[in-house]
């Protein structure tokens, strides 16, 4: 069995955290990951305090597991989100765009563990420094917010420069990724994209055949201009988008045209308007599963790989 310092640092079975998906990221999906022996993360996105309230609550009647909640630092109810777990008292926070400092000794003063995701070195040192528990090192190939480093360049540096456990995300689907991913020095994986194509995630049935008909080459990064890179599933929108960035269109008129296109792809099914945040990896994405078999084929194949590895290293120095 897989077992690293993440599963210590968390109390969880296998080294697999669910991404912090709006919308997509609620109870039913949370608590199915939590059940399976994963970390399930409630996706706040732009949510009012209490909706959030309400998915703690709805998780906690779903499982007995621990489980996070991801805090998008530039969401205008940020705080009270923050007021939110600190009352709720949850396992895990997680957080996106920006940075938590200010935060972190609050939320350790009460219990909870910190684990900021992060696009640089620079910024995981920092954070390290703050008191982060873990942190994630995210590559440009995932879905939605995005830094400029691939992962297997990002995790590698990040592992080397900090003493915290590392959990890589972007571009990791199955097995294969995460034996690449605790090659590379990290201690677990974060996956978005592929639990959207689970049975208990919400998402809109349209958006999960999207990603199942992408390819490698299906998805494009918009908003360039607005220093919030986003990568989705190109469709009539990101079309629209870029031609408007193209144009030079500024921040707030574009701030103003993607309101609301998150919800309208995720869980309205809009696959022309609508944001269809996907990674890159959707391309290798073909089957809806359950949770639980999703996350179970993923640490066999993972222990298979490095197995048939050691052997092949063994048999290479022996000869």
């Amino acid at each position: 069995m897989l077992k690293t310092a993440i599963c210590d640092l968390f109390g969880i079975e296998h080294p697999i955290i669910q991404g912090g998906m709006a919308w997509a990221g609620t109870a039913e999906l949370v608590s199915a990951v939590s059940n399976a022996g994963g970390l399930g993360i409630i996706g706040t996105g732009n949510s009012e305090p209490d909706w959030v309230r309400q998915q703690i609550h709805l998780t906690r009647q779903r499982t007995s597991k621990p489980f996070g909640v991801n805090i998008l630092l530039t969401s205008p109810f940020a705080k009270q989100v923050i007021e939110v777990v600190l009352e709720e008292k949850v396992a895990v926070v997680t957080t996106g765009i920006g940075s938590p400092e200010t935060y972190i000794p609050q939320l350790k003063q009460a219990g909870i563990k910190v684990m900021p995701v992060v696009s640089s070195v620079a910024l995981a040192r920092r954070l390290e420094r703050a008191g982060a528990d873990a942190t994630v090192a995210e590559g440009m190939e995932s879905g939605g917010h995005i830094g400029e480093t691939t992962t297997l360049v990002l995790v590698p540096q990040v592992a080397d420069s900090v003493q915290i456990p590392v959990v890589a995300a972007g571009g990791i689907a199955d097995g294969r990724g995460l034996a690449a991913a605790l090659a590379l020095g990290a201690q677990g994986v974060q996956m978005g994209t592929r639990f959207i194509c689970s049975d208990e995630c919400i998402a809109h049935p349209k958006y999960k055949e999207k990603i199942l008909k992408a390819s490698d080459r299906s998805t494009v990064v918009t908003g360039r201009s607005t220093e919030r890179p986003t990568r989705c599933l190109q469709n009539k929108l990101t079309r629209q988008f870029l031609a408007l960035e193209k144009a030079g269109a500024t921040k707030e008129e574009l701030d103003l045209f993607g309101r609301g296109r998150v919800r309208l792809g995720v869980i309205e099914g809009d696959i022309d308007e609508g944001s269809l945040l996907s990674g890159q990896i959707a391309g290798l994405i073909k089957e809806i599963k359950p949770v639980k078999v999703i996350i179970e084929e993923m640490v066999a194949e993972a222990e298979v790989i490095i197995k048939n590895a050691e052997k092949r290293i063994s048999q290479e120095v022996n000869q």
